[in-house]
């Protein structure tokens, strides 16, 4: 029986270690891709970042270009296993009736940006990259715009610097410990679940940051969502303490692009918010 016992508490302690010391929520949620990829014009920068590069894609809408420069910027964190250099000049072109940049950051670990890929390292990077845009675009209007994991990056972006944004855009936003705890711990009784959970960043946890915020914010919702399902955006948005207003993306799955009524919806969607933003 002691024999036993000992055997348990033996597998009890490498479980433990192996949860804890292995990176295991990197493992499981990130999935970083390097190889090159055709930018379609998009403009490649770097910064300086934790003795390595973060990469940023930047690239300008028609009614930007033909004005020389920008009204608005938008910082885009994309999904995971998604890259910055594959979307940023299409991107672009959704907002060609309006003046944007669009500023797109690959996460440490992704493109060119120096890894390791960490979710510990996505909020810092996402706030380094706010900064050098702030610096950039001086006083004009940046809405952080994040799509699936990319929403963690955005909200922990506005709950940080609450004076730097004009608004926010989130596209399938997840709250990664609930979606953890509550999708995924009935099957391994939470024996896996909740250790993991604990190790998800704090400055990534959607529902206490969407709590800080009181920034307009649009919300883009996928009603048939297959990989965050629908019931966990709703924690975010009912969260979310500034004002906020929801285009729901009807038939649309989670990597379905915005498109037709939904971009229509979404650039009308940016006028309020930027109206909602002077007068706050």
């Amino acid at each position: 029986m002691h024999k036993i016992t000992r055997l348990v508490i033996a597998f009890a302690i490498l479980f433990f270690a192996l949860v804890m010391f292995a990176h295991l929520p990197d493992q499981l949620i990130l999935f970083p891709s390097t190889q090159p990829l055709d930018v379609h014009g998009a403009t490649r920068r770097t910064l300086p970042l934790d003795r390595g590069e973060l990469e940023i894609w930047t690239a300008q809408s028609r009614r930007a270009q033909q004005q020389g420069g920008a009204d608005v910027f938008v910082l885009r964190f994309y999904g995971n296993a998604d890259r910055a250099d594959r979307w940023a000049a299409a991107e672009a072109e959704m907002w060609n009736d309006r003046a944007v940049e669009i500023w797109g950051m690959n996460y440490p670990g992704f493109g060119g940006s120096t890894g390791p890929a960490r979710l510990s390292k996505i909020g810092p990077a996402a706030l380094a990259a706010f900064d050098e845009l702030k610096r950039h675009a001086r006083d004009s209007p940046i809405v952080p715009f994040g799509a699936s994991i990319g929403a963690t990056a955005a909200l922990h972006v506005a709950a940080s610097r609450p004076a730097g944004i004009a608004g926010l855009i989130l596209h399938n936003p997840p709250p990664l410990r609930e979606m953890i705890l509550r999708q995924f711990g009935w099957w391994n009784l939470w024996l896996l679940a909740g250790p993991v959970a604990l190790q998800i960043p704090r400055d990534l946890d959607s529902i206490e940051n969407a709590k800080a915020i009181h920034a307009p914010a649009i919300f883009l919702l996928a009603e048939r969502d297959e990989v965050v399902a629908p019931r966990f955006h709703r924690l975010v948005v009912n969260a979310y303490a500034g004002e906020k207003r929801v285009i729901a993306l009807h038939g649309a799955y989670h990597n379905d692009p915005i498109e037709g009524t939904a971009l229509a919806d979404l650039n009308d969607g940016l006028g309020w918010l930027l109206a909602k933003s002077r007068s706050l």
